[in-house]
């Protein structure tokens, strides 16, 4: 039996139902010829859940909350249940999409079965359809198990030969069995094991526990700023693609990093929508956001994907009126992380095996969720991706946009993933806090051209999707 890790432990006590800890990927396809249809996707997924066995496998609590619960293999599994259908209405528009996607998000995911749901969301214009994974941040720990999203897209056309499967799944242990286990492994590491027992994590593994109310998330006396609020249970999402070439002929011109220039977008980007909301945003004021960094360390061979991702708080200068002094300060503050020669290059990333950057930003998010450190009110994942075209059964992958999920407490979350020559921007908000979060989208498209501006080739271009506001 294997069990449920401390900081996963962690991750099911700070879940509520105002703070569900899954996160999700929605992305774009172009079908091919034969089209693409919700039959194909259940036996694409199936194919590759060899690939993925935790896909198969539930949670069970032990008796007596003696200790942390145990994966055991589902023996109901199945996977129409898991790989479900949508649809917009003909021709579906992306502001449509974003919406099912955010209704989808702000529902838990069954305690009972395994973490997980994919959905085919069919009706989009030009014939496109999107799929929409979401996965429970316990399910993907970059050590046992990646993200399914990172399996099912393969570099090319070829139709690949079938994984051989012959899955059965093994007997669930009797609780006297994962009460034994439990008492053996309490006497073995007793401050371990009560270290990693949480009360609410333990009903949550309960198949006969409830949602969590949501109280976790805490009074607060007075946010400081809109990105702050107690969190209702629903969620809005919106997205935006860029080029980018833009980010590179910023970042030839003034130096520094891509992800420099995505940080700097992101900053300033929210300084234009705070002053949309008459915030004040007077010259020292800063957000503290947490970005997670990959890094690897040159004295050890990393062990898992899981092992190379870690937190990195950064003061993003909204304060500052000038969109080349705040590239800048983004890129002096993550200087230091550079430094320290463990900083990875993005073409490093690009080069682990799959379509990677789904299982980055659940690491990411995890990193994020189990900080000892929570003096940040934002969340920014950004994770660059191939730049060539990947398909899932024929069918070309057109974008890819991450959903993170919100902690207690924040009411927004900016995932960013690079692919085959675009920029894409997800923004997971809370319905209630931001319902303006499309507004930020639009800051975010007019904080990049406005950096595009500064560079002596520039030739602004709005980006795709992308409206200038009224």
């Amino acid at each position: 039996m294997e069990r449920l890790r401390p900081g996963d432990v962690q991750l099911l006590d700070i879940e509520s139902a105002s703070s569900p800890m899954h996160l999700a990927t929605v992305e774009i396809f172009e079908p091919p010829e034969e089209g693409f249809d919700y039959r194909r996707l259940v036996s694409l997924v199936g194919d590759r859940l060899a690939f993925v066995p935790r896909y198969r496998q539930r949670l069970a609590a032990v008796p007596g909350g003696l200790a942390r619960p145990v994966w055991v293999d589902d023996d109901d599994f199945d996977l129409t249940y898991h790989v479900r259908q949508s649809a917009v209405p003909r021709p579906g528009s992306m502001e449509q999409v974003q919406e099912l996607v955010a209704r989808i998000i702000t529902r838990p995911l069954d305690r009972t079965r395994p973490l997980w749901e994919m959905y085919l969301i069919e009706g989009l214009s030009d014939g496109r359809v999107a799929i929409l994974s979401k996965s429970h941040q316990t399910l993907v720990d970059g050590v046992s198990t990646i993200d399914l999203g990172q399996v099912i897209l393969d570099n090319d056309t070829v139709v690949r030969d079938r994984v051989p499967d012959e899955w059965t799944p093994r007997t669930e242990p009797s609780p006297l069995s994962i009460l034994g286990g439990a008492a053996y492994e309490r006497l073995r590491h007793p401050g371990e094991t009560v270290a990693g027992v949480g009360a609410r994590a333990l009903a949550a593994a309960n198949p006969l526990a409830r949602p969590l109310s949501g109280l976790l998330g805490g009074r607060r006396t007075g946010p400081e700023s809109p990105l702050q609020a107690t969190l209702s249970q629903q969620r809005r999402f919106a997205t935006l693609r860029t080029d980018l070439d833009d980010y590179r002929k910023v970042r030839r011109f003034h130096g520094g990093t891509v992800n420099d220039v995505v940080l700097a977008t992101v900053t300033g980007g929210l300084r234009s929508w705070l002053m949309t909301r008459a915030e004040s945003v007077q010259s020292s004021r800063q957000i503290r956001a947490m970005v997670p960094m990959s890094v690897q360390d040159v004295d050890l061979e990393p062990t898992s994907l899981g092992s190379q991702v870690t937190g990195h708080l950064l003061n993003l200068p909204i304060g500052e009126a000038s969109p080349v002094v705040r590239l800048h300060q983004v890129s002096y503050a993550l200087k230091a992380h550079k430094d320290t020669g463990k900083a990875v290059s993005a073409l490093r990333l690009i080069g682990v095996g799959g379509f990677a950057p789904t299982t980055f930003h659940a690491l990411g998010a995890r990193v994020a969720a189990i900080s000892e450190n929570r003096g940040f009110s934002l969340v920014v994942t950004n994770v660059p991706g191939p730049q060539f075209p990947l398909y899932a059964s024929g069918a070309r992958m057109l974008e890819s946009y991450p959903v993170q999920p919100l902690l207690p407490g924040h009411a927004l979350a900016i995932g960013v993933t690079s692919y085959d020559g675009g920029v894409h921007y997800g923004l997971t908000a809370d319905r209630d806090a931001i319902p303006d979060v499309d507004v930020i989208g639009q800051c975010l498209g007019e904080a990049l051209a406005e950096l595009v501006d500064t560079t002596t080739e520039s030739r602004i271009r709005a980006p795709r999707g992308w409206t200038p506001r009224a």
